[in-house]
C-alpha cells in the first residue's frame, strides 16, 4: 500500500530504500562506498543516514535537525558528472514510486530535480556554454 502522508517514518524508510539500491547501483556505489564503506550498519552509514532523514524532514515537513549546506560535500568528489546525478534521480524517482502516492512522488520528486540542477549548476557540471 502507497503512503499516503508524508512522515518521520515515511521519509526514514524512503532513506533507507534508497541507500539500499544505491549500494546496487554500478553507477553511484562507488562514491558512497569509498566515502561510508559497503556496510550500511557501520557508524559511518549512520550519521550520514541520519542526515539525510534530518535533511528531507526539513525541506519536506519543515522540522528536523539538518544544518549545513548540501552542496558542501559534493564540491569536493572527483569524477561527478550530470550523468551521475541523472542516475542519482532515477534511483530517487524509483524508490519513491514503490513508497509514495503518486501526489507524494510529484511533490518529492520536484524538490529533488530542483536540488539536482542546483548541484549540477553550481558544480558547474552542465554541458551549456554561458556564451
Amino acid at each position: 500500500m502507497l503512503i499516503e502522508t508524508i512522515d518521520r517514518a515515511s521519509i526514514e524508510k524512503l532513506v533507507r530504500s534508497f541507500y539500499v539500491k544505491v549500494l546496487e547501483d554500478e553507477v553511484l556505489a562507488p562514491f558512497f562506498i569509498n566515502a561510508l564503506g559497503d556496510d550500511m550498519k557501520n557508524d559511518k552509514w549512520y550519521e550520514h543516514l541520519i542526515t539525510f532523514d534530518n535533511f528531507w524532514l526539513g525541506l519536506l515537513l519543515k522540522e528536523g535537525r539538518y544544518m549545513g549546506d548540501p552542496l558542501l560535500p559534493h564540491v569536493f568528489l572527483p569524477n561527478l558528472t550530470e550523468e551521475i546525478f541523472e542516475q542519482w534521480l532515477k534511483i530517487f524517482r524509483e524508490t519513491l514510486d514503490e513508497i509514495y502516492t503518486p501526489s507524494n512522488v510529484r511533490n518529492i520528486y520536484g524538490k529533488a530535480k530542483a536540488l539536482s540542477t542546483r548541484f549540477i549548476n553550481d558544480l558547474e557540471l552542465d554541458d551549456d556554454d554561458d556564451y
